[in-house]
């Protein structure tokens, strides 16, 4: 899983990617959801997610109008992102990635669901 400032893509393919597979756009919202602490550039979004910068924009769009995502701050022409984490479809992957990680670790599980 990436820290904030990784460049490295994912070395160990999450529960969401096992599960549904490969698709750039839930690589997208896998890297923010495993790094939902923190605020990303879309360059460090490519990066984190591991996909290329054509491929992102290519459903980076569609993310921001179904409100999947937000800008949390700017400074220049630099926009910060984030999961919407009030966004009912975000809400339910993350209820899905919790039921995931009680399959195969409920100890862990429960330190995610009080977070």
């Amino acid at each position: 899983m990436a820290e904030q400032g990784s460049c490295d893509t994912m070395e160990e393919k999450s529960l969401l990617l096992e599960y549904f597979g490969e698709n750039p756009m839930l690589r997208i919202i896998d890297f923010l959801l495993d790094n939902r602490l923190f605020d990303y550039s879309k360059k460090q979004i490519v990066e984190g997610a591991g996909i290329g910068k054509a491929t992102f924009y290519k459903y980076w769009d569609r993310l921001e109008k179904k409100g999947i995502v937000k800008v949390t701050r700017s400074f220049g022409k630099t926009k910060l992102y984030k999961l919407n984490e009030q966004n009912p479809v975000v809400k339910k992957i993350m209820e899905i990635e919790l039921a995931m990680i009680e399959e195969t670790s409920p100890k862990k599980a429960k330190a995610i669901a009080s977070r």
